[in-house]
């Protein structure tokens, strides 16, 4: 038995909290009376349906992606561009953890486990992204240190965990920008490196947590072992079965 709003995301049908959201405004039944509160028990031999889609658990399945260059990082796309959905072979519904620009490549988590997609995301649990920028210009190491103290972007203070400058080429005005955060808002090391007077022509996510794209090649992708998956969570700080 668990509660009901972990159930529903347990099924890949959305997160938790989207669960409890659709709980408040009672639009889903246990075995045909609604549920409008929060507390609920219940188990596999339940009828459970959320917004009038009959519902029940899913396999759950980990894929890591070398995402590539060109490619939207979203289950759908109005414009019918290639998403990264369409480089995973499977017939699971998955959806991407986090975003990556269209034009920036790297390490990407698809999922249908909303438990975990939700805890890797939120800022609370810190998990490390590092990227790798290759910008115009070469900052000064005052500037780099505006982004540990933190900077605003969007109108909210982001700051770097960590920032390494490498690879200075004073000849064409470029460096290579090493930088880790805890945090995924929409372009946010764009618009962090931006506040510097850096403008970023390539970026690359190396890694989330202890995940890296060793031994995987642009667009190619492979499922996570169950002892990474046993890590992620304790990264989270849930305690799960092996």
């Amino acid at each position: 038995m668990e509660r009901l709003q972990k159930y529903i995301a347990s099924s890949g049908y959305c997160s938790r909290r989207k669960a409890e959201e659709l709980i408040k405004k009672g639009l889903v039944t246990v075995n045909g009376n609604i549920v409008s509160e929060m507390g609920l028990k219940v188990s596999s031999k339940d009828e459970i349906e959320v917004e009038g889609n009959k519902i029940s658990r899913e396999n759950k399945e980990y894929y890591l992606l070398y995402k590539p260059r060109g490619v939207v990082t979203t289950v759908s796309d109005d414009k019918n561009r290639k998403t990264v959905v369409d480089l995973i072979e499977t017939n699971t519904r998955i959806y991407p953890v986090g975003r990556l620009d269209y034009d920036t490549t790297g390490v990407l988590i698809l999922t249908n486990d909303g438990e975990l997609a939700n805890g890797l995301m939120h800022p609370r649990n810190k998990i490390d992204k590092c990227y790798v920028a290759k910008v115009k210009g070469i900052p000064e190491s005052k500037n780099l240190k505006l982004l540990l103290k933190g900077v605003v972007v969007d109108n909210v203070k982001v700051r770097a965990s960590r920032v390494k400058m490498k690879k200075v080429d004073k000849k064409n005005n470029t460096c290579m920008i090493y930088l880790t955060i805890h945090d995924g808002r929409n372009h946010q090391v764009k618009k962090m490196l931006s506040t510097i007077g850096l403008e970023v022509l390539k970026l690359k996510r190396e890694s989330v947590s202890f995940l890296t794209l060793n031994g995987l090649n642009s667009g190619e992708y492979r499922i996570l072992n169950p002892k990474e998956i046993h890590k992620l969570y304790n990264e989270i700080g849930i305690k799960k079965e092996q």
